[in-house]
């Protein structure tokens, strides 16, 4: 009989072992966490991709926990035929919307960031236009049983966008009153915890 296993895909900033958090909850399970070294959605899709093929070579199709920009990044990896379920935590399920409300706040215009290609702004973030253009030309696609965690304090993505995209894709949303974009602390960690375990047994 096959192995189970879980594979976590991490968000903007973390690593790979953080995938060590969630072996607690799969006791009898390989827990695998992917490192990706790209920054596009099309590189990182495919980093995904060929580690997910890789990994199902000897077990069961893999449960994904990812994060933030993870799950984004996921979505893009071609591997809906691989995962038998997936765990969002605060994902960010609508790039263009998140891009645009950068350039509005750093007052760059489609023309000027298409006529310069990128532009870093005052906050340290860098803007491409092959990322904006690729986004707004790819929209998101996603067919597995999803399961999506948002806390009501997330400042990435508001309430309606990821309500939407649940909506769209037939994704379970709950919702942690409090909760941010970055689950840390022992209260929020303890209600993700809490939610992977529940949604696990479903």
């Amino acid at each position: 009989m096959n192995n189970k296993t879980v594979v976590y895909v991490h968000g903007k900033g973390g690593s790979a072992d953080e995938a060590a958090q969630y072996r607690t909850l799969f006791p009898s399970a390989n827990v695998y966490g992917i490192d990706y070294v790209k920054s596009t959605p099309w590189e990182v899709g495919k980093e995904i991709h060929d580690s997910i093929v890789s990994l199902c070579l000897n077990s069961d199709k893999p449960i994904l926990i990812a994060n933030s920009i993870g799950a984004y990044f996921s979505m893009y990896a071609g591997i809906e035929e691989y995962v038998e379920k997936a765990f969002f935590i605060s994902p960010i399920v609508d790039m263009e919307k998140l891009i645009g409300k950068m350039m509005a706040q750093a007052r760059v215009t489609d023309e000027e960031l298409k006529r310069r290609g990128s532009i870093r702004t005052d906050s340290g973030e860098e803007l491409s236009w092959d990322y904006y253009s690729f986004v707004k030309d790819h929209p998101v696609t996603w067919n597995v049983p999803t399961e999506v965690l948002y806390g009501s304090e997330d400042t990435l993505t508001d309430p309606e966008t990821v309500s939407s995209f649940c909506v769209e894709h037939r994704a379970k949303l709950t919702v942690m009153d409090g909760g941010e974009h970055w689950f840390h602390t022992e209260e929020q960690l303890y209600f993700l915890y809490k939610w992977i375990k529940e949604g696990t047994n479903k």
